[in-house]
């Protein structure tokens, strides 16, 4: 298998700071966000967020991880960890590690469509554009295109070795 390394671990880290002053930039005068991020390296991406939100920002941020099956995401019920109640006029950022059809990352929207939520976003580290639902990335940290049959490998597990591969 042939893989491309697209991003390092230091350029990993430099579109993370720079989403994440986005995210501040945009929501400057919210006194608390929630930070919600998919499973496995999406929940990884999105407590790398929070933790440069933190230094940067005096904003509060809260952080959830949002389960759901990606192969099948009708097949079991998606599991947050917090109430509809906890949700209201709250501002969500919806973070993933790579956006490619945007199967997962609507379905992982379903739990706040049910609360009064302030405003929802998303934030991606990698941007594919093979969107076939109706969904957008609003923070990005790289768009790359790319053919249906090629891969984005993000490895976010290991700090100070993270990388992205194409293959």
């Amino acid at each position: 298998m042939n893989r491309t390394l697209i991003l390092n671990s230091k350029q990993i880290q430099q579109k993370i700071n720079r989403i994440a002053y986005e995210i501040y930039e945009n929501n400057y005068d919210e006194k608390e966000i929630i930070i919600a991020g998919i499973a496995n390296n999406g929940f990884l991406f999105a407590k790398r967020l929070a933790d440069v939100l933190k230094t940067i920002s005096p904003i509060k941020t809260k952080l959830i991880e949002i389960v759901l099956d990606k192969k099948n995401p009708l097949a079991k019920e998606i599991k947050i960890d917090l109430t509809a109640k906890e949700l209201n006029n709250k501002v969500i950022i919806l973070a993933d590690d790579v956006l490619n059809s945007g199967k997962t990352l609507i379905f992982g929207a379903k739990p706040f469509l049910n609360s009064p939520v302030k405003r929802l976003t998303t934030a991606i580290l990698v941007d594919r554009g093979h969107n076939r639902y109706p969904i957008k990335a609003d923070f990005v940290g790289l768009s790359l295109s790319t053919t249906l049959q090629e891969h984005i490998t993000v490895e976010l597990d290991k700090k100070g070795k993270e990388v992205v591969y194409l293959s």
